[in-house]
C-alpha cells in the first residue's frame, strides 16, 4: 500500500522545485527513457526514509549548481508511485534495488550509481561531490568509463572506521 500522499508531497516537493521531473506512472518512465537514449540523464529514486533520503535531496540540489550537468533529472518515489518505481528499476538491471537510490544514465545505460548504503551517515557535502565528479566524467566533452556501473569507493570505506564511509561525523 502506498504512503499518503499528504506525507510524501513535502519530499516530492524538494525535488520538483529544483526542475526534477516526476514520473509517476510506468509509461512516462518509459517515454523518458526512450527519448533520454542519446543523452544523460540523473535518476533520483526518492523516499521518505529520514536517516537517509534527508542528504539524498540536498546533495542533488548541491549538485545543480554544478557546471557540468546530466541533460535531465527524473524521479520517482519508491513507497509512492509503486508502478513508475518498478518500471525504472527494470532500467537498472543487475543492481540490487534500494531508496533513496541515485542513478546517472549515458545514453540509455547506468554508468554511476549511488546505492542507499552509500547515502546513509554521509553529509549531503560528501554525496553531492561524489554527484559533480560522476557528472564531469560522463556527462563532459571526454568519453570514460567503463561496462559496469561505477559506484562511490566501497573499499575506501570499509578501511576506514570500522566500515563506516570516510565522512562519517559520529555525534558520540
Amino acid at each position: 500500500m502506498p504512503y499518503p500522499e499528504a506525507l510524501v508531497h513535502p519530499m516530492r516537493e524538494e525535488l520538483t522545485r529544483l526542475g526534477v521531473d516526476e514520473l509517476r506512472d510506468a509509461d512516462t518512465v518509459d517515454a523518458v527513457f526512450e527519448a533520454a537514449e542519446d543523452e544523460t540523464m540523473l535518476l533520483v529514486v526518492n523516499s521518505v526514509c529520514g536517516c537517509a533520503a534527508a542528504n539524498a535531496r540536498p546533495a542533488v540540489a548541491l549538485a545543480r549548481q554544478a557546471p557540468v550537468q546530466p541533460n535531465r533529472y527524473v524521479t520517482v518515489f519508491a513507497g509512492q508511485d509503486l508502478d513508475a518505481t518498478t518500471r525504472a528499476r527494470e532500467y537498472l538491471a543487475g543492481i540490487p534495488p534500494s531508496s533513496p537510490f541515485l542513478a546517472l544514465f549515458k545514453n540509455g545505460d547506468p554508468v554511476y550509481v549511488i546505492e542507499r548504503r552509500h547515502i546513509e551517515g554521509r553529509s549531503a557535502n560528501a554525496i553531492a561531490a561524489d554527484l559533480v565528479q560522476a557528472f564531469s566524467k560522463y556527462c563532459g566533452t571526454e568519453e570514460e568509463g567503463g561496462v559496469e556501473p561505477e559506484r562511490p569507493e566501497v573499499a575506501q570505506m570499509a578501511a576506514t572506521r570500522n566500515g563506516l564511509p570516510p565522512t562519517f561525523r559520529s555525534i558520540m
